[in-house]
């Protein structure tokens, strides 16, 4: 049987600053600054690949840039498919950290090409799951071209899976429009914040009920995770360690759900997975496995 999990969205160069104490303004501030691959999918494909899955990335970067890319996915064990603008940049993020918070500034670049129909039918033919994240829909081809992909995975016979993105680009997107362009999908993976802006209710167990999806996976930080599934809840605890930088710990969880998800089609045991996948993540600096 098919084992493949595509992920299609956004890959990035982030840029992750690290000050010693308080930004201050208008003078330095000392700072640990490092420059790290990134992404939400293409994170996720690295953590699939650093765990053994059979992962493929598909996104966009600058022509020039396509093969350092690439190599960088190999390197932990994924595969891509880029496609390469003469024009655009890679896409960039600074990410400015403080303690478990980050603040993000953003370049799309070469990420705003992406388009649906490069996640052919040949591909899905070989996959199990398509995981795509939110940002994709700021393209061209915008919610109806994500819908036409999810019809043809589901039409193949592929479970598809979605990570919002983030709680501010849902409430500029629209949290309607977004459900409505997602509606096809079986797994959400929204964070406690973002379940609230989908659903406009407070607890987290009428969230996760709310948001109607066949498994809703609720992300609550150090609280752990809420997995609704088969119209049960249950209670999954986060692994306890030391936080580095808390960047791509979203991406790791997805990454060690889908992983154990292909292999038994448990949720329940797949949300512990991902937590311990998300525990490696947050003790490196950036988003992906080292190689």
């Amino acid at each position: 049987m098919a084992d493949r999990i595509i992920t299609y969205g956004d890959v990035i160069d982030d840029v992750v600053a690290i000050p010693d104490g308080p930004i201050r303004d208008d003078t330095d501030t000392p700072s640990s600054i490092h420059s790290r691959p990134g992404g939400s999918a293409a994170n996720t494909a690295a953590w699939l690949g650093s765990l053994g899955a059979d992962a493929l990335f598909v996104g966009s970067v600058s022509s020039w840039d396509a093969t350092r890319h690439a190599q960088l996915l190999s390197a932990v064990g994924a595969a891509s498919e880029l496609h390469g603008s003469p024009e655009l940049p890679t896409g960039t993020i600074v990410v400015i950290v403080e303690g478990q918070r980050r603040a993000m500034l953003t370049e799309r670049g070469a990420n705003t090409l992406l388009d649906p129909a490069w996640v052919t039918d040949e591909l899905l033919s070989s996959a199990a799951v398509l995981h795509i994240t939110g940002h994709a829909l700021l393209n061209d081809a915008g919610a109806s071209g994500i819908a036409s992909l999810i019809a043809r995975a589901r039409a193949a016979g592929v479970t598809v899976s979605v990570a919002p993105g983030s709680a501010g680009f849902i409430a500029d997107y629209g949290p309607s429009r977004f459900l409505d362009a997602m509606a096809g999908a079986d797994i959400l993976f929204p964070s406690l914040e973002e379940g609230r802006l989908l659903t406009g209710l407070a607890e987290p167990e009428e969230v996760a009920a709310a948001l109607g999806f066949t498994t809703v996976v609720l992300t609550l930080g150090a609280a752990g995770v809420l997995v609704r599934h088969g119209g049960e809840s249950t209670g999954v605890h986060a692994v306890s360690v030391p936080v580095v930088d808390p960047t791509g710990a979203g991406d790791a969880f997805c990454a060690g759900f889908l992983d154990q998800w292909v292999r038994t089609g448990d949720a329940v045991e797949s949300a512990r997975s991902g937590a311990a996948v998300a525990s490696r993540a947050v003790g490196v600096i950036g988003g992906r496995p080292q190689p």
